[in-house]
């Protein structure tokens, strides 16, 4: 089969390689699929870059990726399934994460074939496309959580959305409407018409506005752009507010080369007891019931509907890679196979 081939840590444009490789084997309880298209996430760059240092330790590899072919978000169509799966048969249209939890290591995605667990995949919702469905799991999962579970999103509060235009923003801006919230976005100019297309209430220009210093206040803000400091933003949060950071580090510009944003998130966490407004060690349990079902559910509703940027083959991958690292993306970048 055809794949992407990492060799080693660094730029795409020397580690990455189009080469024919074997087929994967799969175990009793794991699904062979057929790509038909799979996403670019953050956490694709700092695979191949091996950046921060920390996710080498944290099961990527040492000195080169232990898993050779990138990428981890894919809708497929099922190919076989070992013993074991119960869920899913031969021809089943599929989305989901082909490695979920820690995805700071390869995942497969980006080849013809891969082998995925059960428990990180859900039936295709009928009414989108396989280009739509790969740009799903991992974005929306992190928005999902961010609001629902560390944020307790509930009907009427005002939220913020800080970097709303990008592939977990786009998906932010759209759960919070269907929590029926008033939802403030906040990006650049370029994105704001975007944004009030999918929902957004209001759309805030960064490089015009400072949302921490306009004088509003909000019940959660969901911090994805991660570009303002939290004794900033608190300043924007009712008095019984939620502030969720979720981290994105500008792709290593903004964050320690050794652990990344984990710094950020630990010092949050150690004041979480001393301040109501930060989620403390409730936000790391497990949620209950099947998150991606329950996307699943507001796609199908047609109450989400996923923001696809473009395109691009397999053979492209490294541009793809660039076109995410620009910043100026609206929605995902997808790879069709």
């Amino acid at each position: 089969m055809k794949a992407i081939v990492q060799t080693a840590y660094g730029d795409p444009d020397d580690v990455l390689e189009l080469r024919e490789i074997d087929r994967p084997v799969i175990g009793d309880d794991d699904v062979l699929v057929r790509v038909r298209a799979a996403s670019l996430h953050p956490d694709v760059w700092h695979t191949v870059h091996g950046v921060p240092y920390v996710l080498r330790i944290m099961g990527a590899g040492l000195r080169a990726p232990k898993t050779r072919v990138p990428g981890t978000d894919v809708a497929v169509h099922v190919e076989a399934v070992g013993t074991n799966v119960t869920r899913f048969r031969p021809g089943d249209e599929v989305f989901g994460e082909i490695v979920h939890g820690n995805q700071w290591r390869n995942g497969g995605a980006y080849a013809e074939y891969a082998a995925a667990a059960e428990s990180g995949l859900a039936l295709k919702p009928a009414n989108i496309t396989f280009e739509q469905a790969a740009a799903v799991a991992t974005s929306a999962l992190i928005a999902h959580r961010g609001l629902h579970h560390e944020g307790r999103i509930r009907s009427g509060q005002r939220v913020l959305i800080n970097g709303a235009g990008g592939g977990v923003g786009t998906f932010a801006v759209q759960i919070a409407k269907a929590y029926g919230t008033d939802v403030t976005a906040v990006d650049s100019a370029d994105k704001a018409e975007m944004l009030r297309s999918i929902g957004a209430d209001r759309a805030i220009d960064y490089v015009r506005e400072d949302f921490t210093r306009s004088g509003e206040r909000y019940d959660l803000i969901l911090d994805i752009a991660s570009n303002r400091a939290w004794s900033d933003c608190k300043r924007a949060l009712t008095q019984d507010g939620t502030y969720v950071l979720i981290g994105h580090d500008h792709f290593g510009a903004s964050s320690n080369r050794w652990i990344g944003s984990l710094g950020r998130f630990l010092t949050l966490l150690l004041r979480s007891p001393f301040e109501r407004r930060l989620p403390g060690l409730h936000a790391f349990k497990t949620p209950e019931g099947d998150p991606l079902a329950i996307v699943a559910g507001f796609i199908e509703a047609g109450t989400i509907t996923p923001v696809v940027d473009s395109t691009y083959p397999l053979s492209e991958v490294r541009e793809a890679i660039r076109h995410m690292e620009a910043g100026d993306a609206r929605g995902k970048i997808v790879i069709t196979i």
